[in-house]
């Protein structure tokens, strides 16, 4: 460890949740001193409790090459519950007769933060502006 390194302050990972985002937040925790990869690996297992924690501890002296070879470990044990949504499923998603535009919309932003095509994402989200301007417009028509 660096001279006057103060350990940070981490999220617990304990094995249950989105092992994806543990390690966003880990790294994001460890920039301030750096994200050395040896540093991250050293660190790593202050991240860890319960049943994550026993895994780590369960690992075979030396089995850890590098930051990487610890992040594919760590996500081959421990899997993402969250779901990733398609563009149809984006696509075929529409208002409810009595929904209100701004819950639809809301729905839609929610659901549409698990896809991963980020440029499809933003050209649906202004056709379901329009789509929602268009279904306003139409009750003061009435």
């Amino acid at each position: 460890m660096p001279e006057n390194y103060q350990p940070s302050k981490f999220q617990q990972f304990n094995g249950h949740g989105d092992p994806r985002q543990h390690i966003a937040h880990f790294v994001e925790t460890c920039n301030n001193a750096g994200t050395d990869g040896d540093l991250l690996v050293k660190q790593f297992v202050l991240s860890l409790k319960d049943a994550a924690f026993d895994w780590y501890i369960d690992l075979e002296a030396n089995s850890i090459d590098s930051w990487d070879d610890l992040q594919n470990k760590f996500f081959n044990r421990f899997y993402s519950a969250r779901r990733t949504v398609s563009m149809i499923e984006l696509v075929n998603q529409h208002q409810e007769k009595d929904e209100p535009v701004l819950d639809y919309s809301n729905n839609w932003r929610n659901l549409s933060l698990n896809c991963k095509i980020l440029y499809l994402k933003y050209l649906l989200s202004n056709y379901v502006f329009k789509a929602c301007i268009g279904n306003y417009a139409t009750l003061f028509k009435q």
